[in-house]
């Protein structure tokens, strides 16, 4: 039932944006005058689907789930009436066959900066960047980040909210340097203060497996919850290695729990790691062995999960910690411009940092990470789900404009040649580099998929 429900989630936001994807190849092609024989979404044996009476394309649902495509009138892929060759692909001017090729990932930027103009129109509740808790050995605690003041900016950008913190410090992912963090004081009211926290190999090694603001330091004010569990999950590690509801947890390896949030730090922080908790039940103390289960978030970090929820409470979070986040549409509409160019310069450069080494390839994530990231989105609000069809259609931007033949990146690149040499590239060239880029796309896929698959198990 689960990995159904996770196909089916993953289907639901992939499907769309697949689509869209290869509508926008679709529309520009006939806007450019090129006769378009097929669109379809999926590879192989066509399952179903139907031919216009007027315009012949035959538009298809295929069987393969893992993208789409659309077949242009082309020379070099069969004979061509003579009436029909002003309409062959082949035969357009280089800049619109740039056009035509570079629609699909501009449509997946479009759609990007759509759904994350949704988002910051929609009010949301949360917590003000007010310092909770500065953990001990990080970054943070070596600048002496100064607990209850107020996060404005890092490295100079500013900042309103702990996901745009977050996302500001998985950036500086794999480096050795400073990040700057400016704070607005708690005393001193309106006085702020810039201080340099010093990285190295930010996020690697030992600090692998944390989010960016625990490998950081950086703790949110969090409202003191008692650590009882009062819900389990049946598939979950909690259930199925012995936790109960009713139990209190008092220590895990060790650590003394005063605090709900301070157990999931620690769950959060070692996924696929054994862990020994400490628990009072019925007056009597008891020790369990729990293995959190290794689960992916939107910035592609792996964290630990145990299937367990805290008993329900009356939570008071204080006015001074929380705050309604909403904009109007015409700054909603420039700050999701402004986020997509940070998450698409992001997505390059941790490209880069796994090319260079600066970050591991463990970090590269296939199909069964989506799929799963997609079916959790849903498990939590609809904001999510938007927030998550974002991310992933700007990564298929992003990835479908590197300049690798077989991608639109690298057919982008031969016929920028062909508009500087007033002629194509030889056929047999072209050839040469498309083997090469299916070699090394089939590469990243089994190396996606592999970790995908290590992290199953």
């Amino acid at each position: 039932m689960t990995f159904l429900l996770t196909l089916l989630a993953a289907i639901f936001v992939l499907g769309p944006l697949i689509a869209l994807h290869e509508w926008g190849h679709y529309i520009v092609a006939r806007l450019c005058g090129v006769k378009v024989l097929t669109y379809s979404i999926g590879f192989g044996p066509k399952l179903f689907g139907w031919t216009s009476k007027k315009s012949g394309i035959d538009y298809r649902i295929s069987a393969l789930p893992l993208g789409g495509y659309v077949k242009m009138l082309d020379e070099r892929e069969g004979e061509v009436a003579a009436d029909e060759q002003h309409l062959a692909f082949n035969r357009q001017h280089p800049l619109k066959k740039i056009a035509i090729v570079a629609a699909g990932p501009i449509m997946n930027f479009v759609i990007a900066i759509v759904l994350f103009w949704v988002l910051f129109m929609t009010p949301s509740e949360q917590l003000v960047t007010k310092i909770g808790q500065v953990l001990p050995d990080t970054p943070a605690a070596m600048a002496q980040l100064p607990v209850g003041d107020k996060i404005v900016a890092i490295d100079g950008h500013e900042v309103q909210t702990w996901e745009g913190i977050n996302y500001r410090l998985a950036g500086r992912m794999g480096e050795t340097t400073n990040i700057s963090v400016t704070l607005q004081s708690e005393i001193d009211k309106g006085a702020t203060k810039t201080y340099q926290a010093p990285i190295k190999e930010f996020m690697q090694g030992a600090a692998q497996g944390k989010d960016a603001l625990s490998s950081f330091g950086m703790i949110p004010w969090q409202p003191n919850i008692a650590p009882i569990v009062g819900d389990l999950t049946p598939d979950g590690a909690a259930s199925l290695q012995g936790l109960k509801v009713g139990d209190r947890i008092t220590a895990i390896n060790d650590e003394v729990i005063n605090d709900w949030i301070s157990a999931t730090r620690i769950i959060r922080d070692n996924p696929e790691t054994l862990l020994t908790f400490s628990v009072l039940r019925d007056d009597k103390q008891v020790e369990l062995q729990i293995m959190p289960q290794g689960k992916k978030d939107n910035l592609g970090n792996d964290y630990g999960q145990i299937g367990a929820m805290v008993a329900q409470s009356e939570i008071v979070i204080p006015d001074a910690y929380k705050t309604t986040v909403v904009y109007g549409p015409g700054e909603s509409l420039v700050k999701s411009f402004e986020k997509t160019e940070q998450l698409a310069v992001m997505t390059v450069s941790s490209m880069g940092k796994m090319l260079s080494g600066m970050i591991g390839l463990d970090n590269l994530s296939g199909p069964i990470t989506i799929a799963k990231v997609a079916k959790q989105s849903f498990d939590i609000s609809w904001q999510m789900v938007l927030s998550t069809a974002a991310l992933i259609s700007l990564s298929l931007a992003v990835l479908n404009l590197l300049p690798i033949p077989v991608l639109d990146g690298g057919h982008i690149v031969y016929y920028l040649i062909e508009l500087i040499r007033g002629k194509p590239l030889s056929e047999g060239v072209q050839m040469v580099g498309l083997n090469i880029g299916l070699l090394l796309l089939a590469g990243f896929m089994v190396l996606a998929i592999g970790n995908d698959i290590s992290r199953l198990f």
